[in-house]
């Protein structure tokens, strides 16, 4: 299954962004998501297309233009833009709820949980993955900055990978159970995942896979030749990121909650 789900992304997307989304789908595939789902930032729906055989039943995003791209993979029922914290859904409407690599990117982040918790019914369960604190301190050009003494260095360096990756909410276990319990979830089930290792053929991903931005704005896709000749050594080089098992060392987090 996790080869499958890699060749499905790496066709679709640069190979740092197919290696973590193919760890995600695996993660989350192992969840049942009881009808009707709301799927918590769907942005342009690949996220579900790739990992969901069935069609969700609502995509929500306060974004228009990858909405429009998520309306052409058919991966829900109803799209809806929004905000997170301002649904237009009456209490209790959902069963169950998704939001895959989303709430680290969100300012606003009590709003929306407490807006999530409105409407899901009791016992509706709740999967979401996140980055960690991990995300931040294993990066390694600050790790290789440090130990030379280059520590303001290494520092700005973080700060800039944040806002590069719109990265506002970096929280271990702890702290992700208070915020969950504060609005009517309790956490049943947390993995970490994807290791310092794979973290860092993300980081470097970001800076090799420019050309891609290249194929983006000329073609509309990411990947100009999607084929498996075509992909067939990258897919070799980062396989073992994506069979990869879970450990305590993992910069991103599983999560599993539910609606009291």
């Amino acid at each position: 299954m996790s080869e499958e789900i890699l060749w499905r992304n790496l066709r679709e997307l640069p190979y740092f962004r197919a290696i973590l989304r193919a760890v995600e789908s695996c993660l989350v595939q192992q969840v049942e998501l009881p009808e009707p789902v709301l799927d918590l930032g769907c942005g342009d729906g690949h996220f579900a297309s790739v990992t969901y055989s069935d069609v969700l039943d609502v995509g929500l995003d306060p974004s228009i233009k990858p909405m429009r791209e998520a309306q052409g993979r058919n991966a829900y029922k109803l799209l809806v833009q929004a905000d997170g914290a301002i649904s237009p859904f009456a209490a209790g409407t959902f069963s169950s709820a998704l939001s895959n690599s989303v709430l680290e990117h969100i300012p606003q982040l009590d709003d929306v949980l407490h807006e999530l918790s409105r409407v899901l019914r009791p016992g509706a369960p709740f999967v979401f993955t996140v980055p960690n604190p991990g995300y931040e301190t294993m990066l390694s050009i600050p790790m290789i900055s440090e130990k030379i003494g280059l520590r303001s260095l290494a520092e700005v360096y973080r700060g800039w990978f944040n806002r590069m990756s719109r990265t506002v909410n970096l929280f271990y276990e702890a702290e992700w159970e208070r915020r969950l319990d504060g609005v009517g979830f309790d956490v049943l089930e947390t993995r970490r995942y994807f290791s310092p290792s794979a973290l860092k053929a993300l980081e470097w991903g970001h800076y090799f896979g420019a050309p891609c931005l290249l194929v983006r704005w000329f073609t509309g896709r990411w990947i100009l030749v999607p084929a498996k000749w075509n992909l067939r050594l990258t897919e070799r080089l980062v396989r073992r990121y994506v069979e990869e098992a879970p450990s305590d060392d993992g910069t991103y987090n599983f999560y599993l909650a539910r609606k009291r």
